[in-house]
């Protein structure tokens, strides 16, 4: 006997309750994009098109960093030199549903883990199925942070660094509404995934896929590819590149550290020969 209490289910079965996790998910995310709907003059002048400012708070941040530190050349954004357009008819509003989606996508994020927490926990062991409410908060504030992290330091560091870039004086920077918000988008939503990495690397080290030896060997390379990342979104200065480095490096030794703790838990349970 196990302390599992699996209930038999089959395969169809599976389909058919995941589909209904989708479909509660899915109402969740709408919910909350309606009540975004009534926000989105501030979500869009304030939130969205604040980067494209050169007042933002994080240009402001690093201009008084590079004055303070006593730079020889500051790092002070005085003007970002594009203009935002709309080249389609239905354009603006498909920008306006599809942030709204995902506005209401980065609010009901806690309730669709509960909801997936809900559809694996028969297969976990009663001692997990109680740390529910710890794995949706923590799980939870590591995408809230990274969210924060995206739209802070990876959106305002990508636009300063694409309106200042110019192959030649003859061309003109006028990005499309599409692009911007498509920047926006990505930069905001895969920074909030990415530092869901302990996480996720805590189930694939339970299923035996991970191991702490592995993330370790592979220490270097990730290092590399994160200080490559860092070289092409920030501008030509250490300051910029290491804020944009240090907490992905830190997300990355966390997951390394979790997964020691999972096979280390393993290795205690592991009953002895």
């Amino acid at each position: 006997m196990t302390e599992k209490t699996v209930k038999e289910m089959s395969f169809l079965d599976h389909l058919e309750e995941l589909r209904w996790v989708l479909v509660r998910c899915s109402a969740g995310i709408l919910v909350m994009g309606i009540v975004a709907y009534f926000f989105a003059d501030y979500i869009f002048d304030v939130l969205i098109f604040g980067p494209t400012k050169t007042d933002f708070i994080t240009y402001r941040f690093f201009c008084d960093a590079s004055n303070y530190l006593g730079f020889a050349e500051n790092i002070c954004v005085t003007e970002l030199p594009f203009k935002i357009i709309n080249t389609q008819m239905e354009g603006q509003v498909n920008i306006f549903v599809w942030i709204c989606i995902m506005a209401g996508f980065i609010m009901a994020f806690p309730y669709i883990l509960w909801q997936f927490w809900k559809f694996i926990s028969p297969a976990l062991y009663e001692k997990e199925k109680k740390n529910a409410t710890l794995f949706i908060t923590v799980a939870s504030i590591l995408f809230f942070l990274g969210v924060t992290f995206g739209y802070f330091v990876i959106v305002p560091m990508s636009v300063n660094f694409l309106a200042t870039f110019h192959i030649s004086t003859v061309v003109e920077n006028n990005f499309t509404i599409d692009s911007y918000i498509s920047m926006v988008k990505t930069s905001v939503i895969a920074s909030g995934l990415f530092f869901e990495l302990p996480i996720i690397i805590y189930f694939l080290t339970k299923l035996g896929l991970v191991t702490p030896t592995f993330l370790r060997n592979n220490r270097k390379y990730t290092i590399v590819i994160v200080l490559i990342v860092a070289a092409i979104i920030t501008p030509p200065d250490v300051v910029s590149q290491i804020t944009v480095s240090i907490p992905m490096l830190i997300i990355y030794e966390a997951s390394i550290f979790i997964s020691a703790i999972v096979v280390k838990n393993k290795l205690k349970n592991e009953p002895a020969s």
